[in-house]
């Protein structure tokens, strides 16, 4: 990952083709077990879904984490320091980001990264707006690639990395922390990372968190395949599918599922992908960790955990990174 001068308005950097969205499906359906990248999960109507599923009852890192930078924002604030650029990777509807431009002091610019240029352009005319002294650069670029980040105009003091969410959960262990290996470098000298970890816990809280009563979850995974039918001109029966999300104790992971309801076979790219009954691809795992867990993966790709916040229950944790 580089930075680079800007040029006007949103960076251009295309959402994944169709060929490769057919290349990365085709892989995964390859042979059993079936899997395909999570990231298929968010298109515009997927992140709408992802959106609605912030605001349920039973999904709680989203309202923890709320909570947490409510909280703690002061304390958080004065960790990081002045006039930092935050740069916020899969930053969707930017729905936490006014409470961290809150507690900063003096921000000095806001890049947020997002694959879905509509949201992405959404979101930044929202804050924009919402901070007109804010020098505000989006970039439409997939931030599982490398990337190309611009520079802001005024010199800030260092560079806040912002990955809120559980989502760095959705990287297996290993991935993880090659991943945040790639986000030292983004960072720079003095960097930090503000990063949201989900912990565990009981494991009814986890499984009902990722298959909500109001089918809202189940309604986003099997978006994937309305996505194959539209984009890819996939040959199959939603309905025949199902959604399953179940923790995988060996991994400590939650896992979600598409379940084949009946033999069927599936039709995409002039190749047919049979499926048995109960035969499932998986879509999603998000991992969970312990305290100690996730600073021992933080540390070995080269960070030192500097600020730590829960909530009483130790659901949920926001950290503070530095190099």
């Amino acid at each position: 990952m580089d930075r680079q001068t800007p040029t006007p308005e949103t960076q251009e950097a295309p959402t994944p083709e169709a060929e490769e969205f057919l290349a990365d499906v085709l892989a995964g359906l390859a042979e059993p077990p079936y899997a395909i990248p999570a990231k298929y999960l968010y298109d515009h109507h997927g992140s709408e879904l992802f959106d609605r599923i912030f605001e349920l009852e039973a999904y709680y890192p989203t309202r923890i984490e709320l909570g947490i930078l409510r909280d703690h924002g002061p304390a958080i604030g004065e960790r990081v320091g002045p006039r930092a650029a935050v740069i916020e990777l899969g930053s969707g509807s930017s729905n936490k980001t006014r409470i961290l431009l809150d507690s900063l002091r003096e921000p000095l610019a806001y890049i947020p990264v997002e694959i879905a240029r509509e949201p992405l352009t959404e979101a930044a005319d929202r804050i924009q707006a919402a901070y007109p002294g804010l020098e505000v650069l989006p970039v439409c670029a997939d931030y599982h690639r490398e990337l190309r980040l611009p520079e802001p105009t005024g010199r800030p003091v260092g560079h806040l990395l912002y990955f809120p969410g559980s989502t760095l959960g959705n990287f297996d262990p290993e991935d993880a922390e090659a991943f945040l290996k790639r986000l030292a470098t983004l960072a720079g000298e003095g960097g930090q990372l503000l990063v949201g970890v989900d912990l565990i816990k009981d494991r009814a809280v986890l499984r009902r968190a990722y298959d909500d009563p109001e089918g809202v979850t189940a309604a986003f995974n099997r978006n994937l395949l309305d996505r194959m039918q539209r984009e890819l001109d996939a040959e199959l029966d939603r309905e025949a599918f199902s959604h399953r999300a179940q923790f995988n104790e060996e991994l400590g992971c939650i896992e979600m599922h598409l379940v084949s309801l009946e033999a069927q076979t599936l039709r995409i790219g002039g190749r047919d992908i049979p499926f048995a009954e109960g035969q499932t691809i998986l879509t999603e795992r998000s991992y969970k960790y312990t305290l100690d867990g996730f600073a021992e993966v933080a540390t070995r790709a080269g960070w030192t955990v500097a600020g730590l916040w829960t909530d009483r229950d130790q659901w949920f944790s926001v950290q503070l990174l530095y190099l």
